[in-house]
């Protein structure tokens, strides 16, 4: 029932093309720390745009991997911020920094493996 991920049939270069960017949009996730976090912005709206173009199974679970990442980092700073005045939200806030740079760096460490992400069973 379960079958393996199996390489989409993709020419080598396609393949490599497509790896370097994942790991350029890595890349503009850990930017964001440094520079407001506009090359995040600029990372996801890549995630979404190229999204369909990705065909191999493992760099699809990294583009998964990414936008989920985002997606969830920033509603966990969104609820950090409005729980601010009460004094927990600087906790939320920091945990959701830590919590994004360690899947920033998991998954950038993936892929330099040529290592799939785990994706949620439904």
């Amino acid at each position: 029932m379960n079958q393996p991920l199996q390489p989409a049939p993709l020419n080598n270069d396609a393949f490599k093309s497509q790896r370097q960017l994942t790991m350029v949009i890595y890349a503009l996730y850990g930017a964001g720390y440094f520079l407001g976090g506009i090359p995040a912005i600029v990372a996801i709206i890549i995630n979404h745009i190229k999204r369909n173009e990705i065909k191999d199974p493992m760099l699809i679970s990294h583009f998964t991997w990414q936008i989920r990442t985002f997606w969830i980092t920033l509603g966990l700073c969104i609820f950090g911020a409005l729980t601010a005045l009460l004094g927990v939200g600087f906790v939320i806030f920091f945990a959701a920094m830590i919590w994004n740079i360690y899947r920033l760096v998991r998954g950038a460490l993936n892929l330099i493996e040529n290592k799939p992400m785990p994706t949620p069973h439904p």
